[in-house]
């Protein structure tokens, strides 16, 4: 079908919740995608992280078709071996104590929620229950992650939504302390504000949260569904900025372009949701685990600093530019967000696009970068080239 017929019954059976670009996508390959009629784009988007081992992957194709063979689903009161697996790769590089699967991030953070007011009502009784987050943030699109994320703009429309929030700034101690009260349960938070701007918390402000929440019994939450899965360079970001998080939330990367997302927790807090407690039907599926095992099995150490070395090389090269349109380029290893003025970034955004680069956009200001970890030195080079055209 053309671009045209299938917009058509796009327009007419399709709920318009998206602004979708004007491209309709058909395959890929590395971090190259075709569209449907035959246009060819270097993706820095990656599915908004989702795919980061790039399209038709021949591990992870070869996993999904051998699983799909075996057993594609099972309830969750029977035990399966891909699910075994993911849970203790992760928590074996972590650190960490226990996992819970899910299917999205919002789904791991409202995990991540329940987990943390469940902990806090076994320990101290009702009424201890907020959350404080950052102003900025975003966790999610269900009722209670909207009311999570730290931006007036989401509290629209869905009335009434989940109580229970208190909002902080970023890197302000002060802020965080003068938000927590004695009904306070957790401090939940993104390293690096991926939907808000691609904004990295500074070092010093996390490491006096994740004190200030131990002096005071709080969890300490992170959001690493955009963040996570090597993503930043490291295979969860935390293990840059010298913490242990009580809890943490991942999706995206995870599964490599299957659905999946997780909660992770310290041993400290790993068996407070006991059965009947939490579920969900398609958590830890075995067809999506044995992709995520793909992912965990290659982001290995030497992968991980190709990471930090491919991101460093973008950063860098985007920098050298000399163009007054780029104004920095902020993130960690290969989620970037290259800033510009707010007036401009649309016409730059189609004009990337136009030429055959596939981006992504974050806050008011930031045309935002989330290549396949595997992107090629050759696929690099192209889109660089495109962006120093656009932008320079």
């Amino acid at each position: 079908m053309t671009y045209t017929e299938l917009k058509a019954d796009e327009t007419q059976y399709v709920m318009n919740t998206y602004g979708r670009f004007a491209i309709a996508l058909d395959h890929g390959e590395g971090a190259t995608l075709w569209d449907v009629e035959g246009k060819r784009y270097i993706d820095l988007t990656s599915g908004i992280g989702v795919c980061c081992l790039g399209y038709n992957n021949e591990k992870i194709v070869h996993a999904i078709t051998e699983q799909a063979g075996k057993l594609m689903h099972v309830s969750n009161l029977f035990t399966t071996q891909p699910m075994v697996e993911v849970a203790k790769k992760l928590c074996t590089r972590t650190g960490m104590g226990k996992v819970f699967f899910a299917n999205s991030g919002a789904e791991a953070n409202e995990g991540m929620i329940k987990l943390a007011r469940k902990y806090s009502y076994d320990k101290y009784g009702e009424g201890r229950a907020e959350i404080v987050t950052l102003n900025n943030s975003f966790h999610g699109r269900t009722v209670t992650t909207l009311k999570a994320t730290g931006q007036d703009k989401f509290h629209q429309y869905f009335f009434p939504f989940t109580e229970g929030f208190a909002y902080a700034d970023a890197n302000d101690i002060e802020s965080v302390k003068a938000q927590v009260n004695e009904h306070t349960c957790a401090v939940m938070m993104e390293l690096i504000q991926g939907e808000g701007g691609v904004l990295p918390l500074d070092a010093a402000f996390v490491q006096q949260v994740a004190a200030f929440c131990k002096e005071k019994d709080l969890l300490l939450c992170i959001d690493e569904v955009q963040t996570g899965i090597g993503r930043t360079g490291s295979l969860f970001c935390f293990q840059q900025y010298g913490i242990q998080p009580d809890v943490v939330s991942m999706a995206k990367g995870l599964g490599g372009g299957a659905p999946i997302g997780a909660v992770m927790a310290a041993d400290t807090c790993a068996d407070v949701l006991g059965p009947g407690t939490h579920a969900t039907t398609f958590g830890g599926t075995p067809l999506v685990c044995a992709s995520a095992n793909v992912v965990l099995d290659t982001l290995d150490e030497a992968f991980l600093a190709e990471v930090v070395e491919k991101g460093e090389y973008i950063k860098n090269t985007i920098l050298g530019f000399g163009s007054s349109k780029v104004r920095d380029v902020r993130g960690k290893g290969m989620m970037l967000g290259i800033i510009v003025a707010p007036e401009e970034r649309a016409a730059l955004v189609s004009e990337i696009m136009d030429k055959g680069v596939l981006v992504l956009t974050a806050g008011k200001d930031a045309i935002r970068l989330l290549p396949p970890l595997t992107i090629s030195k050759a696929e690099m080079e192209e889109a660089l080239a495109v962006l120093r055209d656009v932008l320079a």
